[in-house]
């Protein structure tokens, strides 16, 4: 997989993300893709769900001024907002285990801000999606364990629900995949749409 886009690159689609996770979900929809991770500034204030949408697309914008040939450009961005607080990633393993506990036994929702970008088109959608998810009681000692293992490190809510965190899962209502990172049913209906 090449990791930047050119004259030369024969990948149509360009994932604007350095996420192993939104790599593999992407991957195993049988596209393939070039990576392409910008660096942006992440400071925006409000509601998960308008900040993810904000994200993805001021990655997706990036991604897109960088790229030619036309290339569609896939860009994301997750949030989980508890009570309307959006929980990012966790600044160390103390913050990790304070989200952790402030999920046990409660609901929370997963906002993942997808943009796609049509640069032989011009044209940009941004979709924001939300799975519910809720957290059976979790003790001290298990939420101690969890973030011993170093997963929570770089997960938005300090958890990873494909991992060890999928012990902790009561139930969801709605895409698991957009809890990943990735809203893949609502990305194919995208792709469909700009490839047909």
């Amino acid at each position: 997989m090449a990791e930047q886009c050119g004259k030369n690159q024969r990948q149509k689609i360009i994932l604007a993300s350095g996420s192993p996770r939104r790599r593999e979900l992407l991957g195993a929809m049988g596209y393939e893709f070039a990576v392409l991770a910008p660096d942006v500034d992440e400071n925006v204030e409000g509601r998960a769900g308008d900040i993810v949408g904000v994200l993805a697309e001021r990655k997706g914008r990036a991604a897109a001024g960088q790229c030619h040939d036309g290339e569609i450009v896939i860009a994301a961005d997750t949030l989980v907002s508890l009570d309307e607080r959006p929980l990012g990633k966790p600044k160390d393993d103390g913050e990790a285990a304070a989200m952790l506990r402030a999920l046990s036994g409660r609901s929370h929702d997963v906002y993942t801000g997808l943009c796609v970008i049509d640069t032989a088109a011009g044209t940009t959608s941004v979709d924001v999606e939300r799975t519910r998810v809720t957290f059976r009681p979790l003790s001290d000692e298990e939420i101690a364990a969890y973030v011993a293992t170093g997963e929570p490190r770089d997960k938005a809510g300090a958890y990873a629900i494909q991992g060890g965190a999928a012990a902790f899962v009561s139930g969801y209502d709605g895409s698991y995949n957009n809890v990943i990172g990735l809203p893949t049913e609502r990305l194919a209906e995208r792709l469909n749409r700009i490839m047909a």
